[in-house]
């Protein structure tokens, strides 16, 4: 039997910065290729501003936006005003969660899999989210060093898995 995955996949630095000047502050393309591979195919839920900060529609990949505001709404995208209104638009099967810090919060008893990419910097950004570990049930299962390149700092690709 299949068991339904509810993916987070977020990149954070060493002291928990997800955003800066309401952006991801790394465009890494090894980490923006894993992106789009964790994510093709599979319905994408984030905030607003979340998905505001992305550049457009991303192809292959269902949006839908968690916002409290009742009249927001953009071409493409569906929109939800709570968890379970978001679930019910997913509808069966696994789906991924891309941010922001709230969303990943309301949606933490729900995540089975977490794919972190570690940025091993201090980025001091004003968005910060805390690290999952073994206290709230998760425990790595995969781990992949990079060396800093192309201006970026050194990073690592991390797969955890909740413990059931």
């Amino acid at each position: 039997m299949n068991r339904r995955e509810v993916v987070f996949i977020v990149a954070r630095a060493s002291d928990g910065t997800i955003a800066l000047d309401g952006d991801v502050p790394w465009k890494i393309s090894a980490d923006l290729r894993r992106f789009k591979r964790l994510t093709m195919g599979m319905p994408m839920v984030m905030g607003r501003k979340t998905f505001e900060s992305l550049p457009g529609l991303l192809p292959g990949r269902r949006h839908i936006v968690l916002t409290r505001n009742r009249s927001w709404s953009a071409e493409g995208v569906e929109v939800a005003h709570s968890v379970e209104e978001a679930v019910t638009l997913v509808g069966d099967g696994s789906y991924s969660v891309i941010g922001g810090a709230e969303i990943f919060a309301m949606f933490d008893p729900l995540a089975t899999r977490f794919e972190l990419t570690e940025v091993f910097e201090e980025t001091d950004g004003e968005v910060k989210m805390p690290a999952p570990g073994a206290a709230h049930g998760w425990r790595e299962r995969f781990r992949e060093e990079h060396e800093a390149a192309d201006g970026w700092p050194p990073y690592a690709f991390v797969t955890l898995v909740r413990e059931a």
